[in-house]
């Protein structure tokens, strides 16, 4: 089936920064509303804080209800789980994650993102083991997540439809760049994270229906601004790839303020819809 640029979903990573206050975000926009108005501008936001800590449901549904009907969320994998366990065991902390408020999102979940530590190099087996844990559906992450241990201490475990979870992996290591590694994600619908930094590698392979694409400043990590001839050049890469499947685009440039404004600029050249026009800044 042949898509087009509403097919292409482009937001930022995270949105409660302080310093986009004055700047993106208006200067007396209440810190509970920065979720709406980014909705505002974006059709999807990359959700950092389950990367760090577990959430609870009723975050997860505040954060449901303040954003329109067709907006999506992409998710950020436990950091407990790829960086502490090394995705050794990963059955209890998957339950644990899942039972922790995802599933409120309902059909506001997007793509379940598992970042590497940087250190992490590749493992067949383990790879494996990790994936083979991993729900592919709404259904099987409810059921996952009612194996919880009591480290979650309010879990919701019933899921409200049977929607696929789409699943994409970052890694930071070049052992990554193994044909293996491609033929596991392959085998089990995942999406390889394409991550644009001056520190990681840049893994510029499609393995799944859906393509996941972090920016994390070209030449400052965290900080440099997106030149028009570099965006140009991610515009028609994602409007190729929007013929194969979904689209999915972070900006993560978000020190220095640049993140939602570079996310802004490749809307417009993508030509990808957004969930509402832009309302002036004051």
């Amino acid at each position: 089936m042949t898509t087009g640029p509403d097919d292409v979903r482009i937001g930022i990573s995270g949105w409660d920064y302080d310093g986009w206050r004055g700047d993106f975000y208006p200067a007396g926009l209440a810190q509970r509303d920065r979720l709406t108005f980014a909705a505002l501008h974006f059709s999807t936001v990359e959700i950092n804080g389950s990367f760090y800590a577990l959430q609870r449901p009723s975050t997860y549904l505040r954060w449901r209800e303040a954003t329109p009907a067709d907006f999506t969320f992409a998710l950020k994998g436990s950091r407990y789980i790829t960086h502490m366990l090394r995705l050794r065991d990963p059955t209890v902390g998957l339950a644990n994650f899942f039972a922790s408020g995802p599933l409120a999102l309902g059909p506001k979940l997007g793509p379940v993102l598992w970042q590497f530590p940087a250190s992490m190099r590749f493992d067949e087996d383990r790879l494996h083991r990790f994936f083979q844990t991993l729900p592919a559906s709404m259904a099987e992450a409810s059921e996952l997540a009612s194996h919880h241990t009591d480290h979650v201490t309010d879990p919701l475990v019933e899921a409200a439809d049977n929607r696929p979870i789409r699943h994409a992996v970052e890694p930071r290591h070049d052992s990554f760049n193994d044909p293996r590694f491609y033929r596991l994600l392959e085998q089990y619908g995942i999406s390889c994270a394409m991550s644009d930094s001056p520190t990681w590698p840049l893994f510029n392979r499609r393995t799944a229906a859906h393509a996941y694409i972090r920016l994390h400043g070209h030449s400052r990590l965290y900080a440099s601004r997106y030149s028009d001839r570099t965006l140009d050049a991610w515009a028609r890469r994602c409007r190729s790839w929007a013929a194969d499947g979904p689209v999915y685009v972070y900006f993560d440039n978000d020190a220095e303020g640049h993140a939602p404004h570079d996310a802004m600029r490749l809307i417009e050249r993508v030509g990808a819809s957004t969930n509402s026009t832009p309302k002036a800044q004051t």
